[in-house]
């Protein structure tokens, strides 16, 4: 007699062994993998390699830049291509393009190329850093060692740092993140979930690990119209570093201030403006000639050209009083 095989039923899945339940766990991966590969996708065509040559006694260098503008605008960092008028820009298939030096702000350590050949490029879009949050997952996208286009992924780690420029000046309001950048990756982008760019990879403290540093986006659209419309950046100057922080709500109720974040003096220099003009360490800048300071950002922004030798009024909080100021902005000497 032949047996008969029955397949055995499958048990309910609350009886399911735990190593076969469906996983969540690995779906969000999923999940979360496709969408750092869709963000690629769709920024990395922007991504170029900058490669200047040897001039002189001047010495040649790689670094990374990003697309901003259709016609051939590309932003790097200003020491990738400082001492040099010219470089060579290779994008992700593999077609090299020259450009030129349009202006660079060494303040910011940011640098404005135009491509100069007539071809229409893939262009990436400038994001607010001002919406970005601590713990925000980010892509870098560059040249690091010379591996062409790699991408690594971590986290924004930071808002509000600060750090000094390759020619001494404090650079404010840096992103910090602890995606993986290495020298190359100088002038790339900094890259929302989103696909916008929200900062311009530029630093790491060299023996350390997972400490990585951006220019904000706000501060590079600042500094983007401004080399395009002066070829330079043009600035009034008080004579402080400051770091974006939040505004106490009982302060922001009490005295009705629109501000969720201000600008923290965290040092003035001897005889600058700001120091005639009272200002102290620890003050909060709220208001910059009747306009809202929320961080450092507006207030970079708002000490433009125009306010050179004019007296503006300054609103900071000052341990928990509003204070009254009036500050003559100078114009800021030009980075060497």
């Amino acid at each position: 007699m032949t047996p008969i095989f029955r397949s055995k039923p499958d048990p309910p899945d609350n009886q399911r062994p735990e190593n076969d339940q469906p996983s969540e766990a690995i779906a969000s991966l999923d999940a979360v993998s496709s969408g750092i590969a869709a963000l690629v996708d769709r920024v990395g065509p922007a991504v170029v390699r900058v490669e200047t040559a040897g001039v002189g006694r001047r010495s040649g260098g790689i670094g990374s830049g990003v697309v901003i503008s259709p016609d051939g605008l590309v932003l790097t960092n200003s020491h990738v291509i400082h001492g040099h008028h010219d470089a060579r820009l290779t994008d992700a298939e593999g077609r090299n393009l020259e450009a030129r030096l349009i202006g660079e702000d060494r303040d910011t350590d940011l640098a404005l190329l135009r491509v100069t050949s007539a071809r229409r490029l893939v262009s990436a879009v400038l994001g607010d850093s001002k919406q970005l949050r601590r713990g925000q997952l980010v892509v870098a996208i560059g040249n690091p060692l010379g591996f062409e286009f790699t991408v690594t992924s971590g986290v924004v780690s930071a808002l509000g740092r600060s750090l000094r420029a390759s020619n001494g000046r404090l650079i404010d309001d840096v992103v910090q993140t602890d995606a993986a950048l290495n020298p190359g990756n100088s002038g790339g982008p900094l890259v929302s979930t989103q696909g916008e760019v929200v900062g311009i990879n530029t630093a790491v403290i060299a023996g350390a690990q997972g400490i990585c540093f951006a220019v904000a986006s706000n501060t590079a659209k600042y500094v983007l119209g401004e080399l395009i419309r002066h070829g330079r950046v043009r600035r009034a100057y008080i004579g402080v570093s400051a770091q974006t922080v939040p505004v106490p709500r009982r302060f922001s109720q009490e005295f009705g201030l629109e501000n969720r974040l201000g600008a923290l003096v965290i040092g003035i220099e001897t005889h600058s403006p700001a120091a005639g003009a009272g200002l102290n360490t620890q003050d909060i800048v709220v208001k910059l000639g009747g306009e809202t300071v929320a961080g450092v950002d507006d207030l970079v922004r708002l000490l433009d050209g125009g306010r050179v030798d004019q007296t503006v009024a300054m609103t900071v909080l000052r341990f928990g009083k509003l204070v009254e100021l009036t500050v003559r902005p100078i114009e800021r000497p030009s980075a060497a």
